[in-house]
């Protein structure tokens, strides 16, 4: 039997939150996952570059994690950010508010795609992949800076056309795989099962912090339905954590294809029976989430798994891949966002209590 893990579990208020998530990560015992002395590399997660609620790393999420680490002597944190060929990075973390909080508090950014930050080097994991090797059979290359410091995923709760969920074990993907990690779209669960091998080898530390304040119903990671929840999670256990998360949004752990994987490959409990939560009760929590369907959706879903992923190769291995984005870019920033999740979000900042935070955010930079 897999051992028992921990998630922590708190329901929060815009006007607690930042106490919150202090409390939050005690009760996670992030100090016995986040080893004294290395470096924390601060993983934040854009979704897409426009402050969509739940599809981003919330500002609050971000300040509390930075001042419950700093409170235990962690002071040697870093963001990092990584590179989509849809998201626009530095517009990413500009709108969605982080700048003055790295500001504030003296948190450097580097980015895995510029050469001036660091190199991608190949990895040869000591792990039995599941496809990784198979995918990139010239080698696996990873960031080297990662190799040897301690990370945070700071993910949201949401769904996602590809993997049902999305959370703390998805969350590695854009770090640690390059701007071709689309290979990879076709064996998605495996992947992300292949990153937390390769995580455990290289981090000597990995917690994840993920906040459900807003968390996104449908077509996500992008496109989804806002549904305010008021709580946070924290964990040392990548896979406990996107269980637990799961489980809220009414889909069974053990039925989404990464989290049943990892579990059965021992790389963390994806059972909730096995899974001990503290904090606040939310055992009866069942919000009916569903993924949807949308154009991005239908088109994925022909490109990777239906009868026309006989074509990747030519779409998605060849220049014609610039085709695919430019069609995402127009969906995603020039239909989508004007016309429809641009008025989502506006009503969203007027009308819910978490909203009007991210106001205050906007024009302070910081709360504290």
């Amino acid at each position: 039997m897999a051992t028992r893990a921990k998630v922590a579990v708190l329901r929060t208020t815009p006007e607690t939150v930042l106490e919150d998530y202090d409390r939050l990560l005690e009760l996670a015992e992030v100090e016995r996952f986040l080893p004294e002395g290395t470096t924390v590399i601060l993983k934040d997660n854009i979704s897409w570059h426009f402050p969509f609620p739940s599809a981003n790393t919330t500002p609050w999420q971000l300040e509390g994690t930075i001042l419950a680490l700093r409170r235990r002597g962690y002071e040697n944190l870093v963001c990092v950010q990584n590179k989509t060929v849809v998201i626009d990075t530095f517009k990413g973390e500009d709108l969605n508010n982080y700048v003055p909080i790295f500001r504030r508090y003296n948190i450097p950014v580097l980015y895995n795609f510029k050469d001036s930050d660091m190199k991608w080097v190949i990895y040869e994991p000591k792990a039995q992949l599941n496809v990784l090797p198979r995918i990139y059979n010239k080698g696996i290359r990873i960031p080297d800076y990662f190799v040897g410091k301690s990370i945070v995923h700071l993910p949201t709760v949401k769904c996602h056309i590809y993997t049902t969920t999305t959370g703390a074990m998805k969350n590695a993907f854009g770090g640690l795989l390059n701007t071709k990690r689309h290979y990879t779209h076709s064996w998605i669960h495996e992947t992300l099962v292949d990153l937390l091998h390769i995580q455990k080898e290289i981090h000597p530390g990995i917690f994840a912090v993920m906040d459900g304040t807003t968390a996104g119903n449908g077509t996500g990671p992008r496109i989804m339905e806002p549904v305010v929840k008021n709580v946070i999670l924290a964990s040392g256990d990548q896979v406990a954590i996107d269980a637990i998360a799961a489980k809220m949004m009414g889909f069974d752990p053990m039925e989404i294809g990464y989290i049943r994987l990892a579990h059965e490959q021992g790389l963390g409990v994806g059972d909730p029976k096995e899974i001990e939560i503290v904090g606040d009760d939310v055992s009866g929590e069942n919000w009916n989430f569903s993924i949807g369907v949308n154009l991005h959706r239908i088109l994925g879903w022909l490109s990777w798994y239906g009868p026309t992923k006989v074509l990747q190769k030519l779409l998605f291995h060849t220049p014609l891949v610039n085709i695919a984005v430019l069609v995402s870019e127009l969906y995603h920033d020039y239909y989508r966002w004007p016309l429809k999740e641009k008025h989502v979000y506006e009503r969203w900042r007027e009308e819910t209590p978490w909203g009007q935070l991210f106001s205050q955010y906007l024009e302070k930079g910081t709360l504290r």
